[in-house]
């Protein structure tokens, strides 16, 4: 806080407002003691002046005109011991000072001379280490290839700790029936307690863990033999689920020996570690040395099933061997390249502290996230030379890091903001024509504490873009609220969330299907693009434009369905490439950076006002789309010509679902919201009301109408059952009466014409749109008996329908893979 610069007046001044404003002003600086003892403000001398204009001029006032008066030192920048933060200055001239006040720092708790930015902060519970953790950036000489299975890897069994000893278990750790209450930095006060198991001498050779570091997630290590141990990792808080992403340090380590671990509760029933994917690797003393950073280690790579977990949930398994390069090291073991909240702050800050990078990056806080870390946004673009320039440019919304545990997504955003903010000219051109828009890191709660899914909600942010609950889930709803009001003042050419995926190699894209025959593959052209500029890492057959229930909540599909029809979301692979020159070999964080750089490239050629590139693509995605339709009809033995009909076939029909995603079911009330709900729908339990009955269609209203105009008629003929009842006292009588009633009421509802419902009639609003299928074992020849008589009829029955798959239960029909053409090596 600011010190005081003066003596406080010894009596109030007479206005309550204007002592008010004394007092507030001094607070910043504007005061200063005169020779006399009386404290003086520009603001006071200014209203003395102006009480004495027109007068007649008495002592006092004329001894104040002859004054000289001096500025107060407070507005004097040359004075730096009563110098103000809050006030800025335009010039140096004293004579002529224009102060104006500076920004709220709550738009920039970052990167000035303020000093440090604000340290992260974890949740009350969690013990955290001092020291910092950082790793240096190395690219490996040589390709690393993936483990090749000898099919003789070993299952070893899992002992626990009935048989083995505990030699590293976290202490205080939030549970699934516990939520998020509050953070500060540095985790839990007092002193951190030691975990790891205590040495006995220089002989022992037990490893040392910890986890208690950012993004680090070890819960428990057993040791089962001298070299082997078994490790738990720690569900994301708040969650007794989503146990994938690992990184934690071990110690104490003994050259060349092969250490045996073996992750127990892993939850995803496939991993890319079944396909060849090493842990990395990464030791201190090498690093210090010999300027080596992470590499691929392991032998004798095993992922398996190990039987069922809590509320029957199969449990899987992870186990490989692997070598440290020295004895008594430091090294770090992880799942992927990791890279924390901190390391995304000291790139912000070297942007922020570069001229000429700052120049073109604005940089502004978004949100607070439910721990209080700041989620940054960033706002790159060129500084235009007339407003209406820059009214006129379009805008590209790009993120990353809404799952924690997706560290690729951040090296691939660490790539785009190296190249965007560069001084080549493909960055001015693209700075020249967007306004880019970027949060590079949406869930920092989760990345800090080590969650591989959740935030400290314990959801899935990337099923809540939907949300209404501000304070809950603030990152996912401030980011959608900025989209809607840049909606408001420019067109979005393009939206992308950058992800990571643990079950397929290469890097893909997922997008959405447009219904709009103007746009017909369109949405498709820039997947198409981006595989043929980066043709050893992307791969244009992984990606889908399916639409499925499960998605709706997702950043690309609401997104999606605000206006934004180039939404989608950029997997990468935490394997690596099974295409062209890379072909086996796993991606560096140099490749990753690098898909950013192509990103860029990409953008322009899409955007290129010159559309032969958009053309040719188009035509071949027209060409493949046609192929993969008679591919899929020949299969069913209705083969016949599309040429005329094929933009009026939905695309989801010849896809197949996006299963093989990371998907996620934590859809709900965040789990401090959910006791409070249980408590409210107890109070609010109400005896059930009567259902009211449906409202009855016109046709349903028509038959009542009839059969009781008929009832009525058939009564005063003498026919009716009422009549029947007073006529005969006997079950024979009443009983033809009512026979004859409903035999005279069924032929003539017969009679009724029906109303054929017109063939589009059934088609949805967009994005839900249903189209009519193909049916297996039908007759492609014959008319369909819904549709009306035409003369045009024999032209129709030629036209195969697709079918869309059910949006609940039925199987998914896995559709083979689409072949795509390259561009033509020069």
């Amino acid at each position: 806080m600011f010190p005081a610069l003066t003596t406080e007046p010894k009596q109030p001044l007479p206005d309550p407002y204007e002592d008010f404003m004394r007092r507030h002003l001094q607070y910043y600086g504007y005061f200063r003691v005169q020779s006399g003892g009386q404290a003086s403000s520009t603001f006071q001398q200014r209203d003395q002046q102006s009480s004495c204009h027109g007068e007649k001029e008495h002592g006092a006032c004329k001894g104040l005109r002859e004054e000289k008066l001096e500025p107060p030192r407070a507005l004097v920048p040359s004075s730096p011991a009563v110098r103000s933060r809050q006030l800025l200055h335009d010039g140096d001239k004293v004579d002529r000072v224009a102060p104006r006040l500076r920004k709220p720092r709550e738009l920039f708790p970052i990167f000035s001379s303020w000093g440090p930015a604000q340290a992260p902060r974890w949740p009350v519970e969690c013990e955290v280490l001092q020291d910092k953790v950082r790793h240096i950036e190395w690219i490996p000489p040589e390709p690393e290839y993936f483990y090749q299975p000898t099919g003789k890897e070993k299952v070893p069994k899992i002992v626990g700790e009935e048989r083995g000893t505990v030699v590293y278990q976290l202490q205080s750790v939030p549970t699934e029936d516990a939520c998020f209450t509050s953070s500060r930095v540095g985790g839990k006060r007092g002193a951190v307690q030691q975990l790891a198991v205590s040495l006995c001498g220089p002989e022992d050779d037990t490893l040392l863990f910890e986890s208690r570091f950012e993004s680090g997630n070890l819960q428990k290590a057993v040791r089962v033999d001298t070299y082997v141990y078994e490790l738990t990792l720690r569900p994301d808080l708040y969650t007794d689920r989503h146990t994938q992403w690992f990184y934690f340090r071990v110690q104490n380590t003994r050259r060349g020996v092969p250490y045996r671990f073996t992750i127990v509760n892993l939850s995803k029933p496939r991993s890319l570690y079944a396909a060849g994917l090493r842990p990395l690797l990464y030791s201190q003393r090498d690093a210090s040395r010999h300027g080596v950073g992470w590499r691929r280690e392991g032998s004798d790579i095993r992922y398996f099933r190990r039987g069922a977990g809590g509320e029957g949930r199969p449990r899987f398994a992870l186990t490989w061997t692997a070598r440290f390069p020295h004895d008594r090291d430091t090294c770090f073991l992880a799942h992927g390249y990791p890279y924390t909240y901190s390391d995304l702050q000291r790139y912000l800050r070297a942007v922020a502290r570069d001229p000429a990078r700052a120049r073109v990056c604005r940089l502004r806080a978004l949100c607070r996230s439910l721990a209080g870390n700041p989620v940054y946004l960033l706002t790159v673009t060129n500084p235009a030379a007339r407003p209406r320039r820059a009214a006129a440019k379009r805008a590209v919304v790009l993120s990353a890091r809404v799952h924690p545990g997706e560290s690729g997504g951040s090296w691939v955003m660490r790539g785009f903001l190296d190249f965007i903010l560069g001084g080549s000219p493909d960055a001015q051109l693209l700075r020249d024509l967007f306004v880019f828009k970027v949060v590079p890191m949406l869930n920092p709660d989760g990345v800090i504490v080590g969650n591989h899914r959740c935030s400290l909600a314990g959801r899935d942010l990337n099923r809540h873009y939907r949300t209404l609950l501000k304070d809950s889930f603030p990152c996912v709803w401030y980011t959608r609220n900025m989209i809607q009001r840049l909606l408001e003042e420019r067109e979005v050419l393009l939206y992308c969330d950058f992800h990571g995926h643990s079950r397929k190699n290469n890097v893909f894209l997922y997008g959405c299907s447009s219904n709009d025959p103007r746009h017909w593959l369109h949405e498709r052209v820039f997947p198409l693009m981006l595989s043929k500029n980066a043709p050893d890492k992307f791969s244009f057959h992984s990606c889908n434009f399916k639409v499925q229930k499960s998605r709706e909540g997702t950043g690309r599909v609401v997104m999606w369905r605000m206006g934004i029809r180039n939404s989608y979301t950029l997997e990468s692979t935490f394997g690596g490439s099974t295409l062209g020159s890379r072909r086996d070999t796993h991606l560096t964080t140099e490749d990753l950076k690098a898909l950013g750089h192509l990103f860029c490239d990409t953008l322009l050629d899409f955007c290129d006002p010159d559309q032969t590139k958009f053309t040719q693509c188009l035509a071949e995605l027209t060409e493949l789309v046609n192929q993969e339709i008679h591919k899929k009809l020949n299969e069913l033995g209705q083969d016949m010509n599309v040429e005329e009909s094929w933009r009026d076939i939905h695309l989801s029909d010849i896809e197949s679902s996006t299963s093989g995603s990371d998907s996620s079911l934590s859809d709900g009330l965040p789990a401090h919201l959910l006791t409070k709900a249980e408590e409210v729908n107890q109070k609010m339990k109400m005896p059930e009301k009567k259902k009211k009955k449906p409202l009855q269609t016109r046709q349903q209203r028509n038959e009542q109408y009839r059969s009781e105009r008929l009832t009525k008629e058939l009564q005063a003929t003498g026919e009716g059952p009422g009549k029947g009842l007073d006529s005969s006292p006997g079950g024979d009588q009443r009983g033809e009466g009512q026979d004859k009633v409903r035999a005279h009421v069924a032929t003539t509802l017969q009679k009724q014409p029906a109303f054929p419902k017109h063939p589009e009639s059934s088609r949805s609003s967009a994005g839900t749109q249903e189209n009519p299928g193909l049916r297996q074992g039908q007759n492609s020849g014959a008319p369909d008996p819904r549709a009306p008589e035409s003369h045009s009829n024999a032209s129709r029955e030629q036209v195969p329908k697709l079918q869309r798959s059910p949006r609940r239960g039925g199987s998914l029909v896995a559709y083979p893979a689409l072949h795509v053409c390259t561009y033509p090596s020069p």
